[in-house]
């Protein structure tokens, strides 16, 4: 019985997650209301507040699906196992990208991300996770690249700072710009265009000057 109570607040809590990624995308994050993510999951506000804290804690949790989703499925960490580091993230990047563009939910959340996330004093606390979502992928970046360092794949006097700064630039605009401009171009292609452009200039571009 016990077991079976814990699967159903379970599936809940997921109906929740649902409802608040359908309402996010419908109304916008900052317009959403607590009522409208209940009412969307035939669910109480009572069973919301049983989950959750508040909207900031339910956007956390779809963001954090998305993610261990994304983690459980990559196969490249298996795939590549002890390679270049670089082509463990360069496969992991482009994976993420297909992702997107083969889910629809995933496909959903990146949009409430990029085009329904209004950065209002209101949404404060949603934008510093985001921005601590950038920094988490920043740091696994530091580390790809410190390793590749470590084990004479780049240079030592590679500027990993700046290498980072143009990989997000280069990845987020192309999956920005293909959610505002949807079907104009094939997202996958061009995306393996640009990081493996990327990849391929970093010996020669992204050097510090410091041997």
């Amino acid at each position: 019985m016990a077991r079976r109570t814990k699967e159903e607040a379970q599936q809940t809590r997921e109906k929740l997650i649902d409802a608040a990624e359908i309402v996010f995308h419908r109304t916008g994050v900052a317009q959403a209301s607590l009522n409208e993510i209940a009412q969307e999951a035939n669910l109480t506000r009572g069973a919301f507040y049983w989950h959750f804290k508040n909207k900031q804690d339910i956007f956390k949790a779809m963001l954090d699906r998305q993610s261990v989703q994304l983690g459980q499925l990559d196969p490249t960490l298996d795939e590549l196992g002890d390679a270049d580091p670089l082509a463990r993230l360069r496969a992991s990047i482009l994976f993420v990208v297909r992702e997107i563009e083969r889910d629809p939910s995933r496909r959903r959340v990146y949009e409430i991300v990029f085009q329904k996330c209004e950065m209002t004093a209101q949404n404060e606390p949603i934008g510093t996770l985001l921005r601590n979502n950038v920094l988490i992928g920043s740091e696994r970046m530091h580390a790809a690249f410190t390793s590749a360092i470590r084990q004479n794949y780049m240079p030592k006097n590679l500027d990993i700072d700046s290498a980072i700064t143009h990989l997000h630039v280069q990845v987020t605009g192309v999956v920005y710009l293909w959610l505002l401009l949807p079907g104009t171009f094939d997202l996958q292609s061009q995306a393996t265009r640009l990081v493996d452009l990327f990849f391929s200039q970093l010996p020669e571009h992204f050097l510090s000057g410091e041997v």
